[in-house]
């Protein structure tokens, strides 16, 4: 099933390992929310793919911006 999403595109995966400025940066920013590793790995792999729309029962996702500047939606 998870290997059937990957292979349709349905599902990607996105390495975020050249980005542990960003990663740092976003933690720092956002340390009274707080924001833990999880949750700035999805933002950055947000702002590298281009991507908006965010799948998450985190509630602190209604806090955090792409780049700085815009929202997430939320779904669901």
């Amino acid at each position: 099933m998870l290997w059937g999403l990957i292979q349709t595109e349905t599902l990607r995966l996105y390495s975020i390992d050249q980005a542990e400025g960003r990663l740092l940066a976003l933690m720092e920013k956002y340390r009274d929310t707080p924001m833990d590793l999880g949750d700035a790995s999805l933002v950055v792999a947000a702002e590298v793919l281009g991507l908006t729309r965010i799948f998450t029962f985190d509630s602190d996702f209604q806090v955090y911006r792409i780049y700085d500047r815009t929202p997430f939606e939320v779904v669901p």
